[in-house]
């Protein structure tokens, strides 16, 4: 089935891939490009509509992102500018943008100037908005007309002749309150759009296309990690195929407490997958043993894995194929318009493997986000269990260890992160926080027990709130709790005797502390 599409050309913004998520939400398909995709690229897509994204740039910077100016002629669908889209589309088409004297950043009164305005029909004429821009539109292009102000500011103006619409705020974000209508009237009065793109209809295409790649033959590998991603890519496959696919579930001696056993039930009793549980912890420990530096143990760890995966897979006669978890995110950010981005760590998946074991990938999930890959689990009937498990790092807690790894450091920090998680459930805030871990600090301190003067180890404690990771802030947890959780663990795990909260947010930290 062919669904309509969206296409949204990436000028940078902190914002675009929310953008695209605002869209989907609609039930509209979208996909993000580079700014500098070519004209007969785009149109080539028949897209629907096309949106121009913000960005960090001044349109008038001799080296600002810019598009031909032939898409404005060669592209018949509908355009959105927002922000700097509305300042590139104001230059290219014969109008002017300027370094504002007056900078908006943050909430902003709009007003509405006429009922006419298709972008803004049946919504008030005021309207609270979020701004983020150093230049404005001080000149309309010809054929242009002002629909919308904040004070003597141009805000967004239209070409209906030429089916150009801009605003100079930010629909996509929360700030914007009724945001979601303005990109509903765009999608849908201005596009044409049916919004018929649903988990349901994804799954059912999806299946259909896995059948038609695999064949009737092939066997295929799938690497399960217990997150997320990775099974319910898994179980996509298995609708597919069904026993043709073997996973492989690896232990690393690294999971959350009691992590394996019970995952490896889910997937056995709940999910019937055909999946092999591999404990190869001992020989993880023996490869991390002295080593401390954060990027060489996850270069170890991954190195292990890749070995300790390929004896498995290499059992499996017929394997060609391998499965794996990518999703959109992943994909927009190898074809990111910043270029290169420095390494602030090593990320461990699969990585490798493909290559390594001459393997063809199979990659349901690169299309979607993570939120849209966890509505496809519920209807895929995947546990609550696994889809709102909080996002957990490849190396586990051998990047949650700070300094060397041993067992029975690994055996502490268990404990401690699962009265950590634990408590987060018992007080109903469990799903209130994107992420909540322990961490093990080399460093010990003098405490008291009873009448004993102690010295042992420290236990950090961070939760954060974000949509996707790429930014986030540290939650605000209730005191009573933070006081239960650090009472728990200094009496029920033996060898700590002090726990921290974490108050940092990403950025300038990150979220994990290695």
């Amino acid at each position: 089935m062919q669904h309509d599409l969206i296409l949204i050309l990436d000028f940078g913004s902190q914002y675009t891939q929310l953008i695209a998520r605002r869209v989907r939400e609609q039930g509209v398909y979208c996909e993000i490009h580079p700014f500098n995709l070519s004209v007969d690229e785009v149109a080539a897509k028949r897209p629907k509509g096309l949106i121009l994204s913000g960005g960090p740039s001044s349109v008038t910077d001799e080296d600002a992102p810019r598009v031909s100016t032939e898409l404005y002629e060669k592209v018949e669908a509908p355009i959105l500018g927002i922000c700097y889209g509305m300042q590139l589309v104001a230059i290219d088409l014969g109008g002017k943008s300027e370094p504002a004297i007056r900078r908006e950043y943050g909430h902003a009164q709009m007003k509405v100037l006429s009922g006419k305005t298709r972008l803004f029909d049946e919504l008030p004429f005021d309207l609270d908005v979020w701004m983020s821009h150093g230049d404005h539109v001080t000149e309309l292009p010809p054929g242009f007309y002002k629909t919308a102000t904040t004070g003597d500011v141009i805000t967004a103006m239209e070409s209906e002749e030429r089916r150009i619409y801009c605003v100079q705020f930010h629909p996509e974000v929360s700030h914007t309150p009724l945001g979601k209508e303005v990109l509903r009237n765009f999608l849908f009065d201005i596009c044409g759009c049916k919004g018929d793109w649903t988990p349901s209809s994804f799954i059912k295409e999806e299946v259909e296309k896995i059948r038609e790649i695999v064949g009737n033959d092939d066997r295929v590998v799938c690497g399960l990690s217990g997150g997320v991603d990775s099974t319910v890519a898994a179980v996509l496959v298995h609708e597919a195929i069904g026993d043709r696919q073997t996973c492989i579930f690896v232990n690393n001696g690294l999971l959350r407490y009691s992590e394996f056993e019970d995952t490896l039930g889910v997937y056995n009793d709940n999910l019937h997958l055909n999946v092999i549980g591999v404990d190869a912890s001992k020989d993880f420990y023996a490869v991390l043993e002295g080593i401390s530096d954060p990027e060489e143990k996850r270069k170890a760890i991954g190195a292990k894995f890749i070995d300790v995966f390929q004896a498995e897979a290499d059992k499996i006669e017929g394997a060609k194929w391998l499965v794996q978890g990518t999703l959109y995110p992943d994909v927009i950010e190898s074809v990111s318009v910043r270029g290169a981005s420095v390494t602030i760590k090593t990320h461990h998946n699969v990585g490798g493997l493909p290559e390594k074991m001459n393997l063809k990938l199979i990659e349901p999930l690169r299309e979607l986000f993570k939120d849209e890959v966890r509505a496809i689990g519920r209807d895929l009937g995947i546990p609550e269990m696994i889809l709102e498990r909080h996002p957990f790092p490849g190396p586990g807690l051998g990047v949650r260890i700070l300094g060397d790894v041993t067992p029975e450091k690994v055996e502490l920090l268990q404990e401690a992160d699962r009265i950590f998680i634990e408590e987060l459930h018992n007080f109903g805030i469990y799903r209130d926080v994107w992420q909540a871990f322990a961490v093990l600090l080399p460093i010990q301190s003098v405490g008291v027990m009873g009448d004993f003067r102690t010295y042992e180890k420290t236990i950090a404690i961070r939760a954060v709130t974000s949509t996707d990771g790429m930014t986030a802030d540290w939650a605000r947890l209730p005191h009573e709790f933070l006081a239960k959780v650090s009472s728990r663990i200094t009496s029920e795990v033996r060898g700590v005797n002090r726990v921290v909260y974490d108050i940092s947010s990403k950025p300038p930290s990150t979220i994990e502390w290695e």
